[in-house]
């Protein structure tokens, strides 16, 4: 199998979850070589670009009623959002650093990945009781 189709099938196993961990990853991760790169014009604005249209999805997928998540959470996610975007063009501006934007991506980062883990966890324990060995009788069967 190819590298990617492996990447292919990795990917169309995930959890939501999983994805967005994925991709926030990726995103993050631009921003960091931004920072570390000290780039500016059109290559900064890449990143940011990438950053703000990742919030933006995220806020119009929350502002859909059929959304499972907690209205408290989806209405703290279309306010980072507007964080996000006022925050880059300040980034974009000069005026302010693009650490914030980072430090914002890391804690969601890490809370995605503590759900991953927990959806990981509570799969693997459903699976173990599923193949539990069944309770064994008592001396004598049934009859007793």
């Amino acid at each position: 199998m190819s590298l990617d189709a492996y990447h292919q099938r990795q990917v169309a196993a995930e959890s939501p979850r999983q994805t967005e961990y994925r991709l926030f990853g990726r995103v993050t991760g631009a921003l960091i070589d931004a920072k570390e790169q000290a780039l500016k014009g059109a290559a900064l604005m890449k990143a940011l670009d990438w950053n703000r249209r990742l919030w933006s999805t995220l806020a119009a997928d929350c502002s859909v009623d059929d959304n499972d998540l907690p209205q408290a959470t989806r209405a703290q996610i279309i306010s980072l959002s507007i964080y996000v975007s006022k925050s880059t063009s300040k980034v974009m501006r000069g005026e302010a650093s693009i650490d914030d934007l980072i430090g914002i991506n890391k804690i969601i980062m890490e809370g995605l990945a503590l759900q991953v883990r927990n959806e990981r966890e509570a799969a693997e324990r459903a699976e173990n009781q599923q193949a539990a060995p069944p309770p064994s009788l008592p001396l004598g069967g049934l009859v007793g």
